[in-house]
């Protein structure tokens, strides 16, 4: 079983909305919406779980109406003080329908422009593996500051250095464990879904990404996908 979990539980404070920036409408519908019909239409993935607040909980239901025309829908998880407890509550409740054996692809509500062929990819791309991640490359020169920025530490190897996209995907069971195994502290000082897999051996494999598939962090960002859906942008 493939089981698609959207994060969806942040406040979206660095956007300045009044609303989480998940919920935003754009082109009549709920920024979250994209990514759910994306989701519930490919035919690999066979079940959703949405980790959102309580308060958000009667719209997401109202908008899996449209949003969610399989419906694969099958409940929703807590928010955690961080994401990664976010993900690890999820991962507690997707195990009472899932088999350990299958795979959770862990994706956030504010990556609208996710597509079918990206989800193919991880589908066919994850089998044999513990899980994967898609990536870009790095196009600028990198570099690291220890002093917060106002001084260059040292220059990073581009060509070694990636950035990762969602949907991340796990083996259930064994992500699990690895998460697990940081708690109750260690995990709040987790940074990226896959940090925990890496930590605990697991075999991770990267494929490439999709600029597309960018989060929405910075009201750019929000204006950036505005004006694409109103050009005719087509989410894939």
């Amino acid at each position: 079983m493939n089981v698609a979990l959207i994060l969806s539980g942040g406040t979206g404070l660095r956007l300045g909305s009044r609303i989480p920036k998940q919920y935003i409408t754009v082109a009549h519908r709920p920024m979250i919406a994209w990514c759910v019909e994306t989701l519930s239409r490919h035919e690999d993935i066979d079940a959703l779980q949405i980790v959102a607040a309580e308060e958000w909980r009667p719209k997401i239901r109202e908008w899996l109406e449209t949003a969610d025309p399989q419906r694969k829908f099958r409940g929703f998880s807590a928010p955690g003080e961080n994401r990664q407890l976010s993900i690890w509550n999820g991962l507690g409740d997707l195990r009472r329908y899932a088999e350990d054996s299958g795979y959770v692809f862990i994706h956030d509500a504010a990556r609208p422009l996710l597509s079918a062929e990206q989800i193919t990819d991880c589908i066919r791309d994850a089998a044999g593996h513990d899980g994967l991640m898609p990536v870009l490359p790095m196009k600028d020169t990198v570099y690291t500051s220890t002093d917060g920025g106002r001084s260059v530490s040292a220059l990073l190897d581009r060509g070694t250095v990636y950035a990762g996209q969602a949907p991340e995907v796990f083996r259930i069971g064994r992500y699990y464990e690895a998460n697990r195994k940081l708690l109750p502290e260690r995990i709040l000082r987790i940074n990226g879904s896959t940090e925990p897999a890496v930590l605990d051996g697991m075999d991770i494999v990267m494929i490439p990404g999709d600029e597309r598939n960018y989060k929405i962090t910075t009201e750019a960002d929000l204006e950036r996908f505005r004006r694409m859906m109103e050009t005719g942008g087509e989410t894939g």
